[in-house]
């Protein structure tokens, strides 16, 4: 049973659980509330709020997620109460000299930590905006100042926009959420950046990756569970094309839910992959589902449910499902709502997954014979302005204009305008990179173009403000080396060359008096002649090479 109270303004649930307490404060605000060009900052300042906390007998964290940040500790009663308490208090009195220290920390994360093949699936998606924002890296970290710091935990982090839940049986004693007041957050709106649905592009090779948007319900969670048991089964299985072969499920927002399934394969099996995983999803549109399949995944889903209650775990998705606005529930009513799935609830929800689905193919294979249709990856306008030419040739060239900027190489395009600009990374080397909302990225190099550097003053006086982004001067470019002239020929190379022309020499001549002898013979030269004759000029003309050339 999750019972709910409040504290210092702040909602709690609290869930009895065995072993050690367990703790977390959560708080409505992630990676898709930031702008780009900021991107980072809750990371940041989830980082610095936990640096005065300083070591702790017990564990505790802080996690920076998609909507969410929370600060979770497993320890005593008191210990709990002293973390909770503690990160309230720094939350509101950031430690700013820590602040570009953490920045580095960052860096090193984000470094060691990587993307992962589906990183990109988030851009194509939904841009440059929003839930597009965690495909990139944080690039907003160099811009992000004290007093940005300060205002986003003034907005985001408030007892109004949080939730604590316990997995114990009591509020510990002496535990203090002294927060500002604020006021709840809706999760933003996810952004569409396809024109057209469903879509694929080319991914990286040796990988198959699809999500679709579907609504959040519990015959959405029976349909990603019963997909990944009909992908193992079918593509690692029966048929030994994919190692890996699974789905996740993940709730965005209040209302909508986002279904995502992963195979890999050998490249020689990528298209037999991609084919298996468009036919499964077809089936189960069409209803083609197996009874006895459904049961397995619906018992096993609430098997779950209980265990998680049962250890205290589910109160933390029960915290998130309040924030967003979600009346708490207690375990009898989710399992009889996955329990009521039947299989033609499946099935509809398949047929909205099919017209909202994306699919990353490996690069090569083309998935329209399915009816997905190719994601754009270029823009289909451009800007109207001054035009510089690229050094290479006439084919490439970069248009500034005052309403943004287009770089064309032969026939692709790719245009940003700052109406619709996300972020503008500069380097104190002229090179500026330009972010577009709707994904679109391109890179100007001065040096490239003719009055480049004009160009890029000309950009920088118009792009809007909060939008760039300061780099760190980058490596110098090593010079390219000269082109190594051949050494001089050696006093025998050039007496030997001088006897091979020789001998090209008179063999023309003697082919020429045979040609003459010809002639004065019959009186006109005839074809064997003309043979002679051309034979001749062919080795007089490669004497007069050969002697050029030494």
């Amino acid at each position: 049973m999750i019972a709910q109270g409040e504290l210092d303004g702040v909602p709690v649930l609290l869930s009895p659980a065995p072993g050690l307490m367990r703790a977390g404060l959560v708080f409505r605000v992630g990676f898709a509330d930031e702008p780009l060009s900021r991107h980072g900052i809750t990371h940041l300042l989830e980082h610095l709020a936990l640096h005065p906390l300083g070591l702790s007998d017990y564990h505790f964290n802080g996690s920076t997620g998609v909507e969410h940040t929370s600060f979770h500790m497993q320890g005593t009663p008191d210990d709990v109460a002293r973390f909770l308490t503690g990160v309230c208090a720094s939350l509101h009195d950031l430690p700013a000299h820590r602040l570009d220290v953490e920045k580095e920390l960052l860096r090193t994360e984000a470094n060691s930590r990587g993307d992962g093949p589906l990183g990109a699936m988030g851009v194509w998606r939904h841009g440059a905006r929003d839930h597009g924002v965690p495909s990139f890296p944080e690039w907003g970290l160099p811009a992000i100042t004290a007093d940005e710091l300060s205002a986003w935990a003034s907005r985001y982090f408030t007892r109004d926009n949080a939730v604590l839940w316990i997995a114990g049986d009591h509020v510990p004693a002496g535990l203090r959420l002294h927060l500002p007041a604020g006021r709840r957050e809706p999760a933003p709106t996810p952004s569409n950046a396809l024109p057209v649905t469903p879509a694929f592009f080319d991914g990286p090779p040796g990988v198959v990756g699809w999500n679709a948007l579907v609504p959040r319900h519990p015959a959405s969670q029976v349909f990603a569970d019963l997909l990944e048991r009909e992908m193992y089964r079918a593509l690692r299985q029966q048929a030994g094309l994919s190692y890996t072969a699974g789905t996740t499920y993940r709730e965005l927002g209040t209302d909508a839910a986002m279904v995502l399934a992963i195979a890999d394969s050998l490249p020689e099996k990528q298209e037999a992959v991609v084919g298996g995983l468009i036919d499964l999803l077809a089936a189960m549109r069409v209803g083609r589902i197996d009874p006895a399949d459904l049961a397995v995944v619906v018992r096993q889903r609430c098997e779950s449910l209980w265990n998680a209650d049962q250890q205290g775990t589910r109160v933390a998705d029960e915290a998130v499902a309040l924030l967003a606005g979600r009346p708490v529930r207690q375990v009898e009513q989710e399992i009889a709502e996955i329990t009521a799935v039947t299989a033609g609830d499946v099935a509809t929800v398949a047929g909205l997954a099919r017209g909202t689905g994306l699919l990353m193919a490996p690069d090569g294979v083309d998935a329209r014979w399915a009816g997905f249709q190719p994601a754009p990856g270029l823009s289909d306008s451009v800007v109207i302005g001054t035009t510089h030419v690229a050094h290479a040739g006439p084919d490439a060239h970069l248009v500034v204009a005052e309403d943004g900027v287009t770089l064309v190489a032969g026939d692709d395009r790719l245009t940003v305008r700052f109406a619709a600009c996300s972020l503008v990374r500069a380097w104190p080397d002229g090179a500026r990179q330009f972010v577009g909302h709707d994904g679109i990225m391109l890179r100007v190099e001065p040096t490239l173009f003719r009055n480049g550097h004009e160009a890029v003053a000309f950009l920088d006086a118009r792009i809007p403000s909060g939008l760039r982004v300061d780099q760190s001067p980058r490596p110098p470019q090593p010079p390219r080396p000269a082109p190594v002239p051949d050494p001089p020929p050696t006093r025998q190379e050039r007496l030997e060359a001088r006897k091979i022309r020789a001998s090209y020499v008179l063999a023309a001549i003697f082919a020429l008096g045979l040609v003459v002898r010809a002639v004065i013979a019959t009186g006109a030269p005839g074809p064997a002649a003309m043979v002679v004759l051309v034979l001749g000029v062919v080795l007089f003309l490669i004497a007069l090479r050969r002697r050029r050339s030494a």
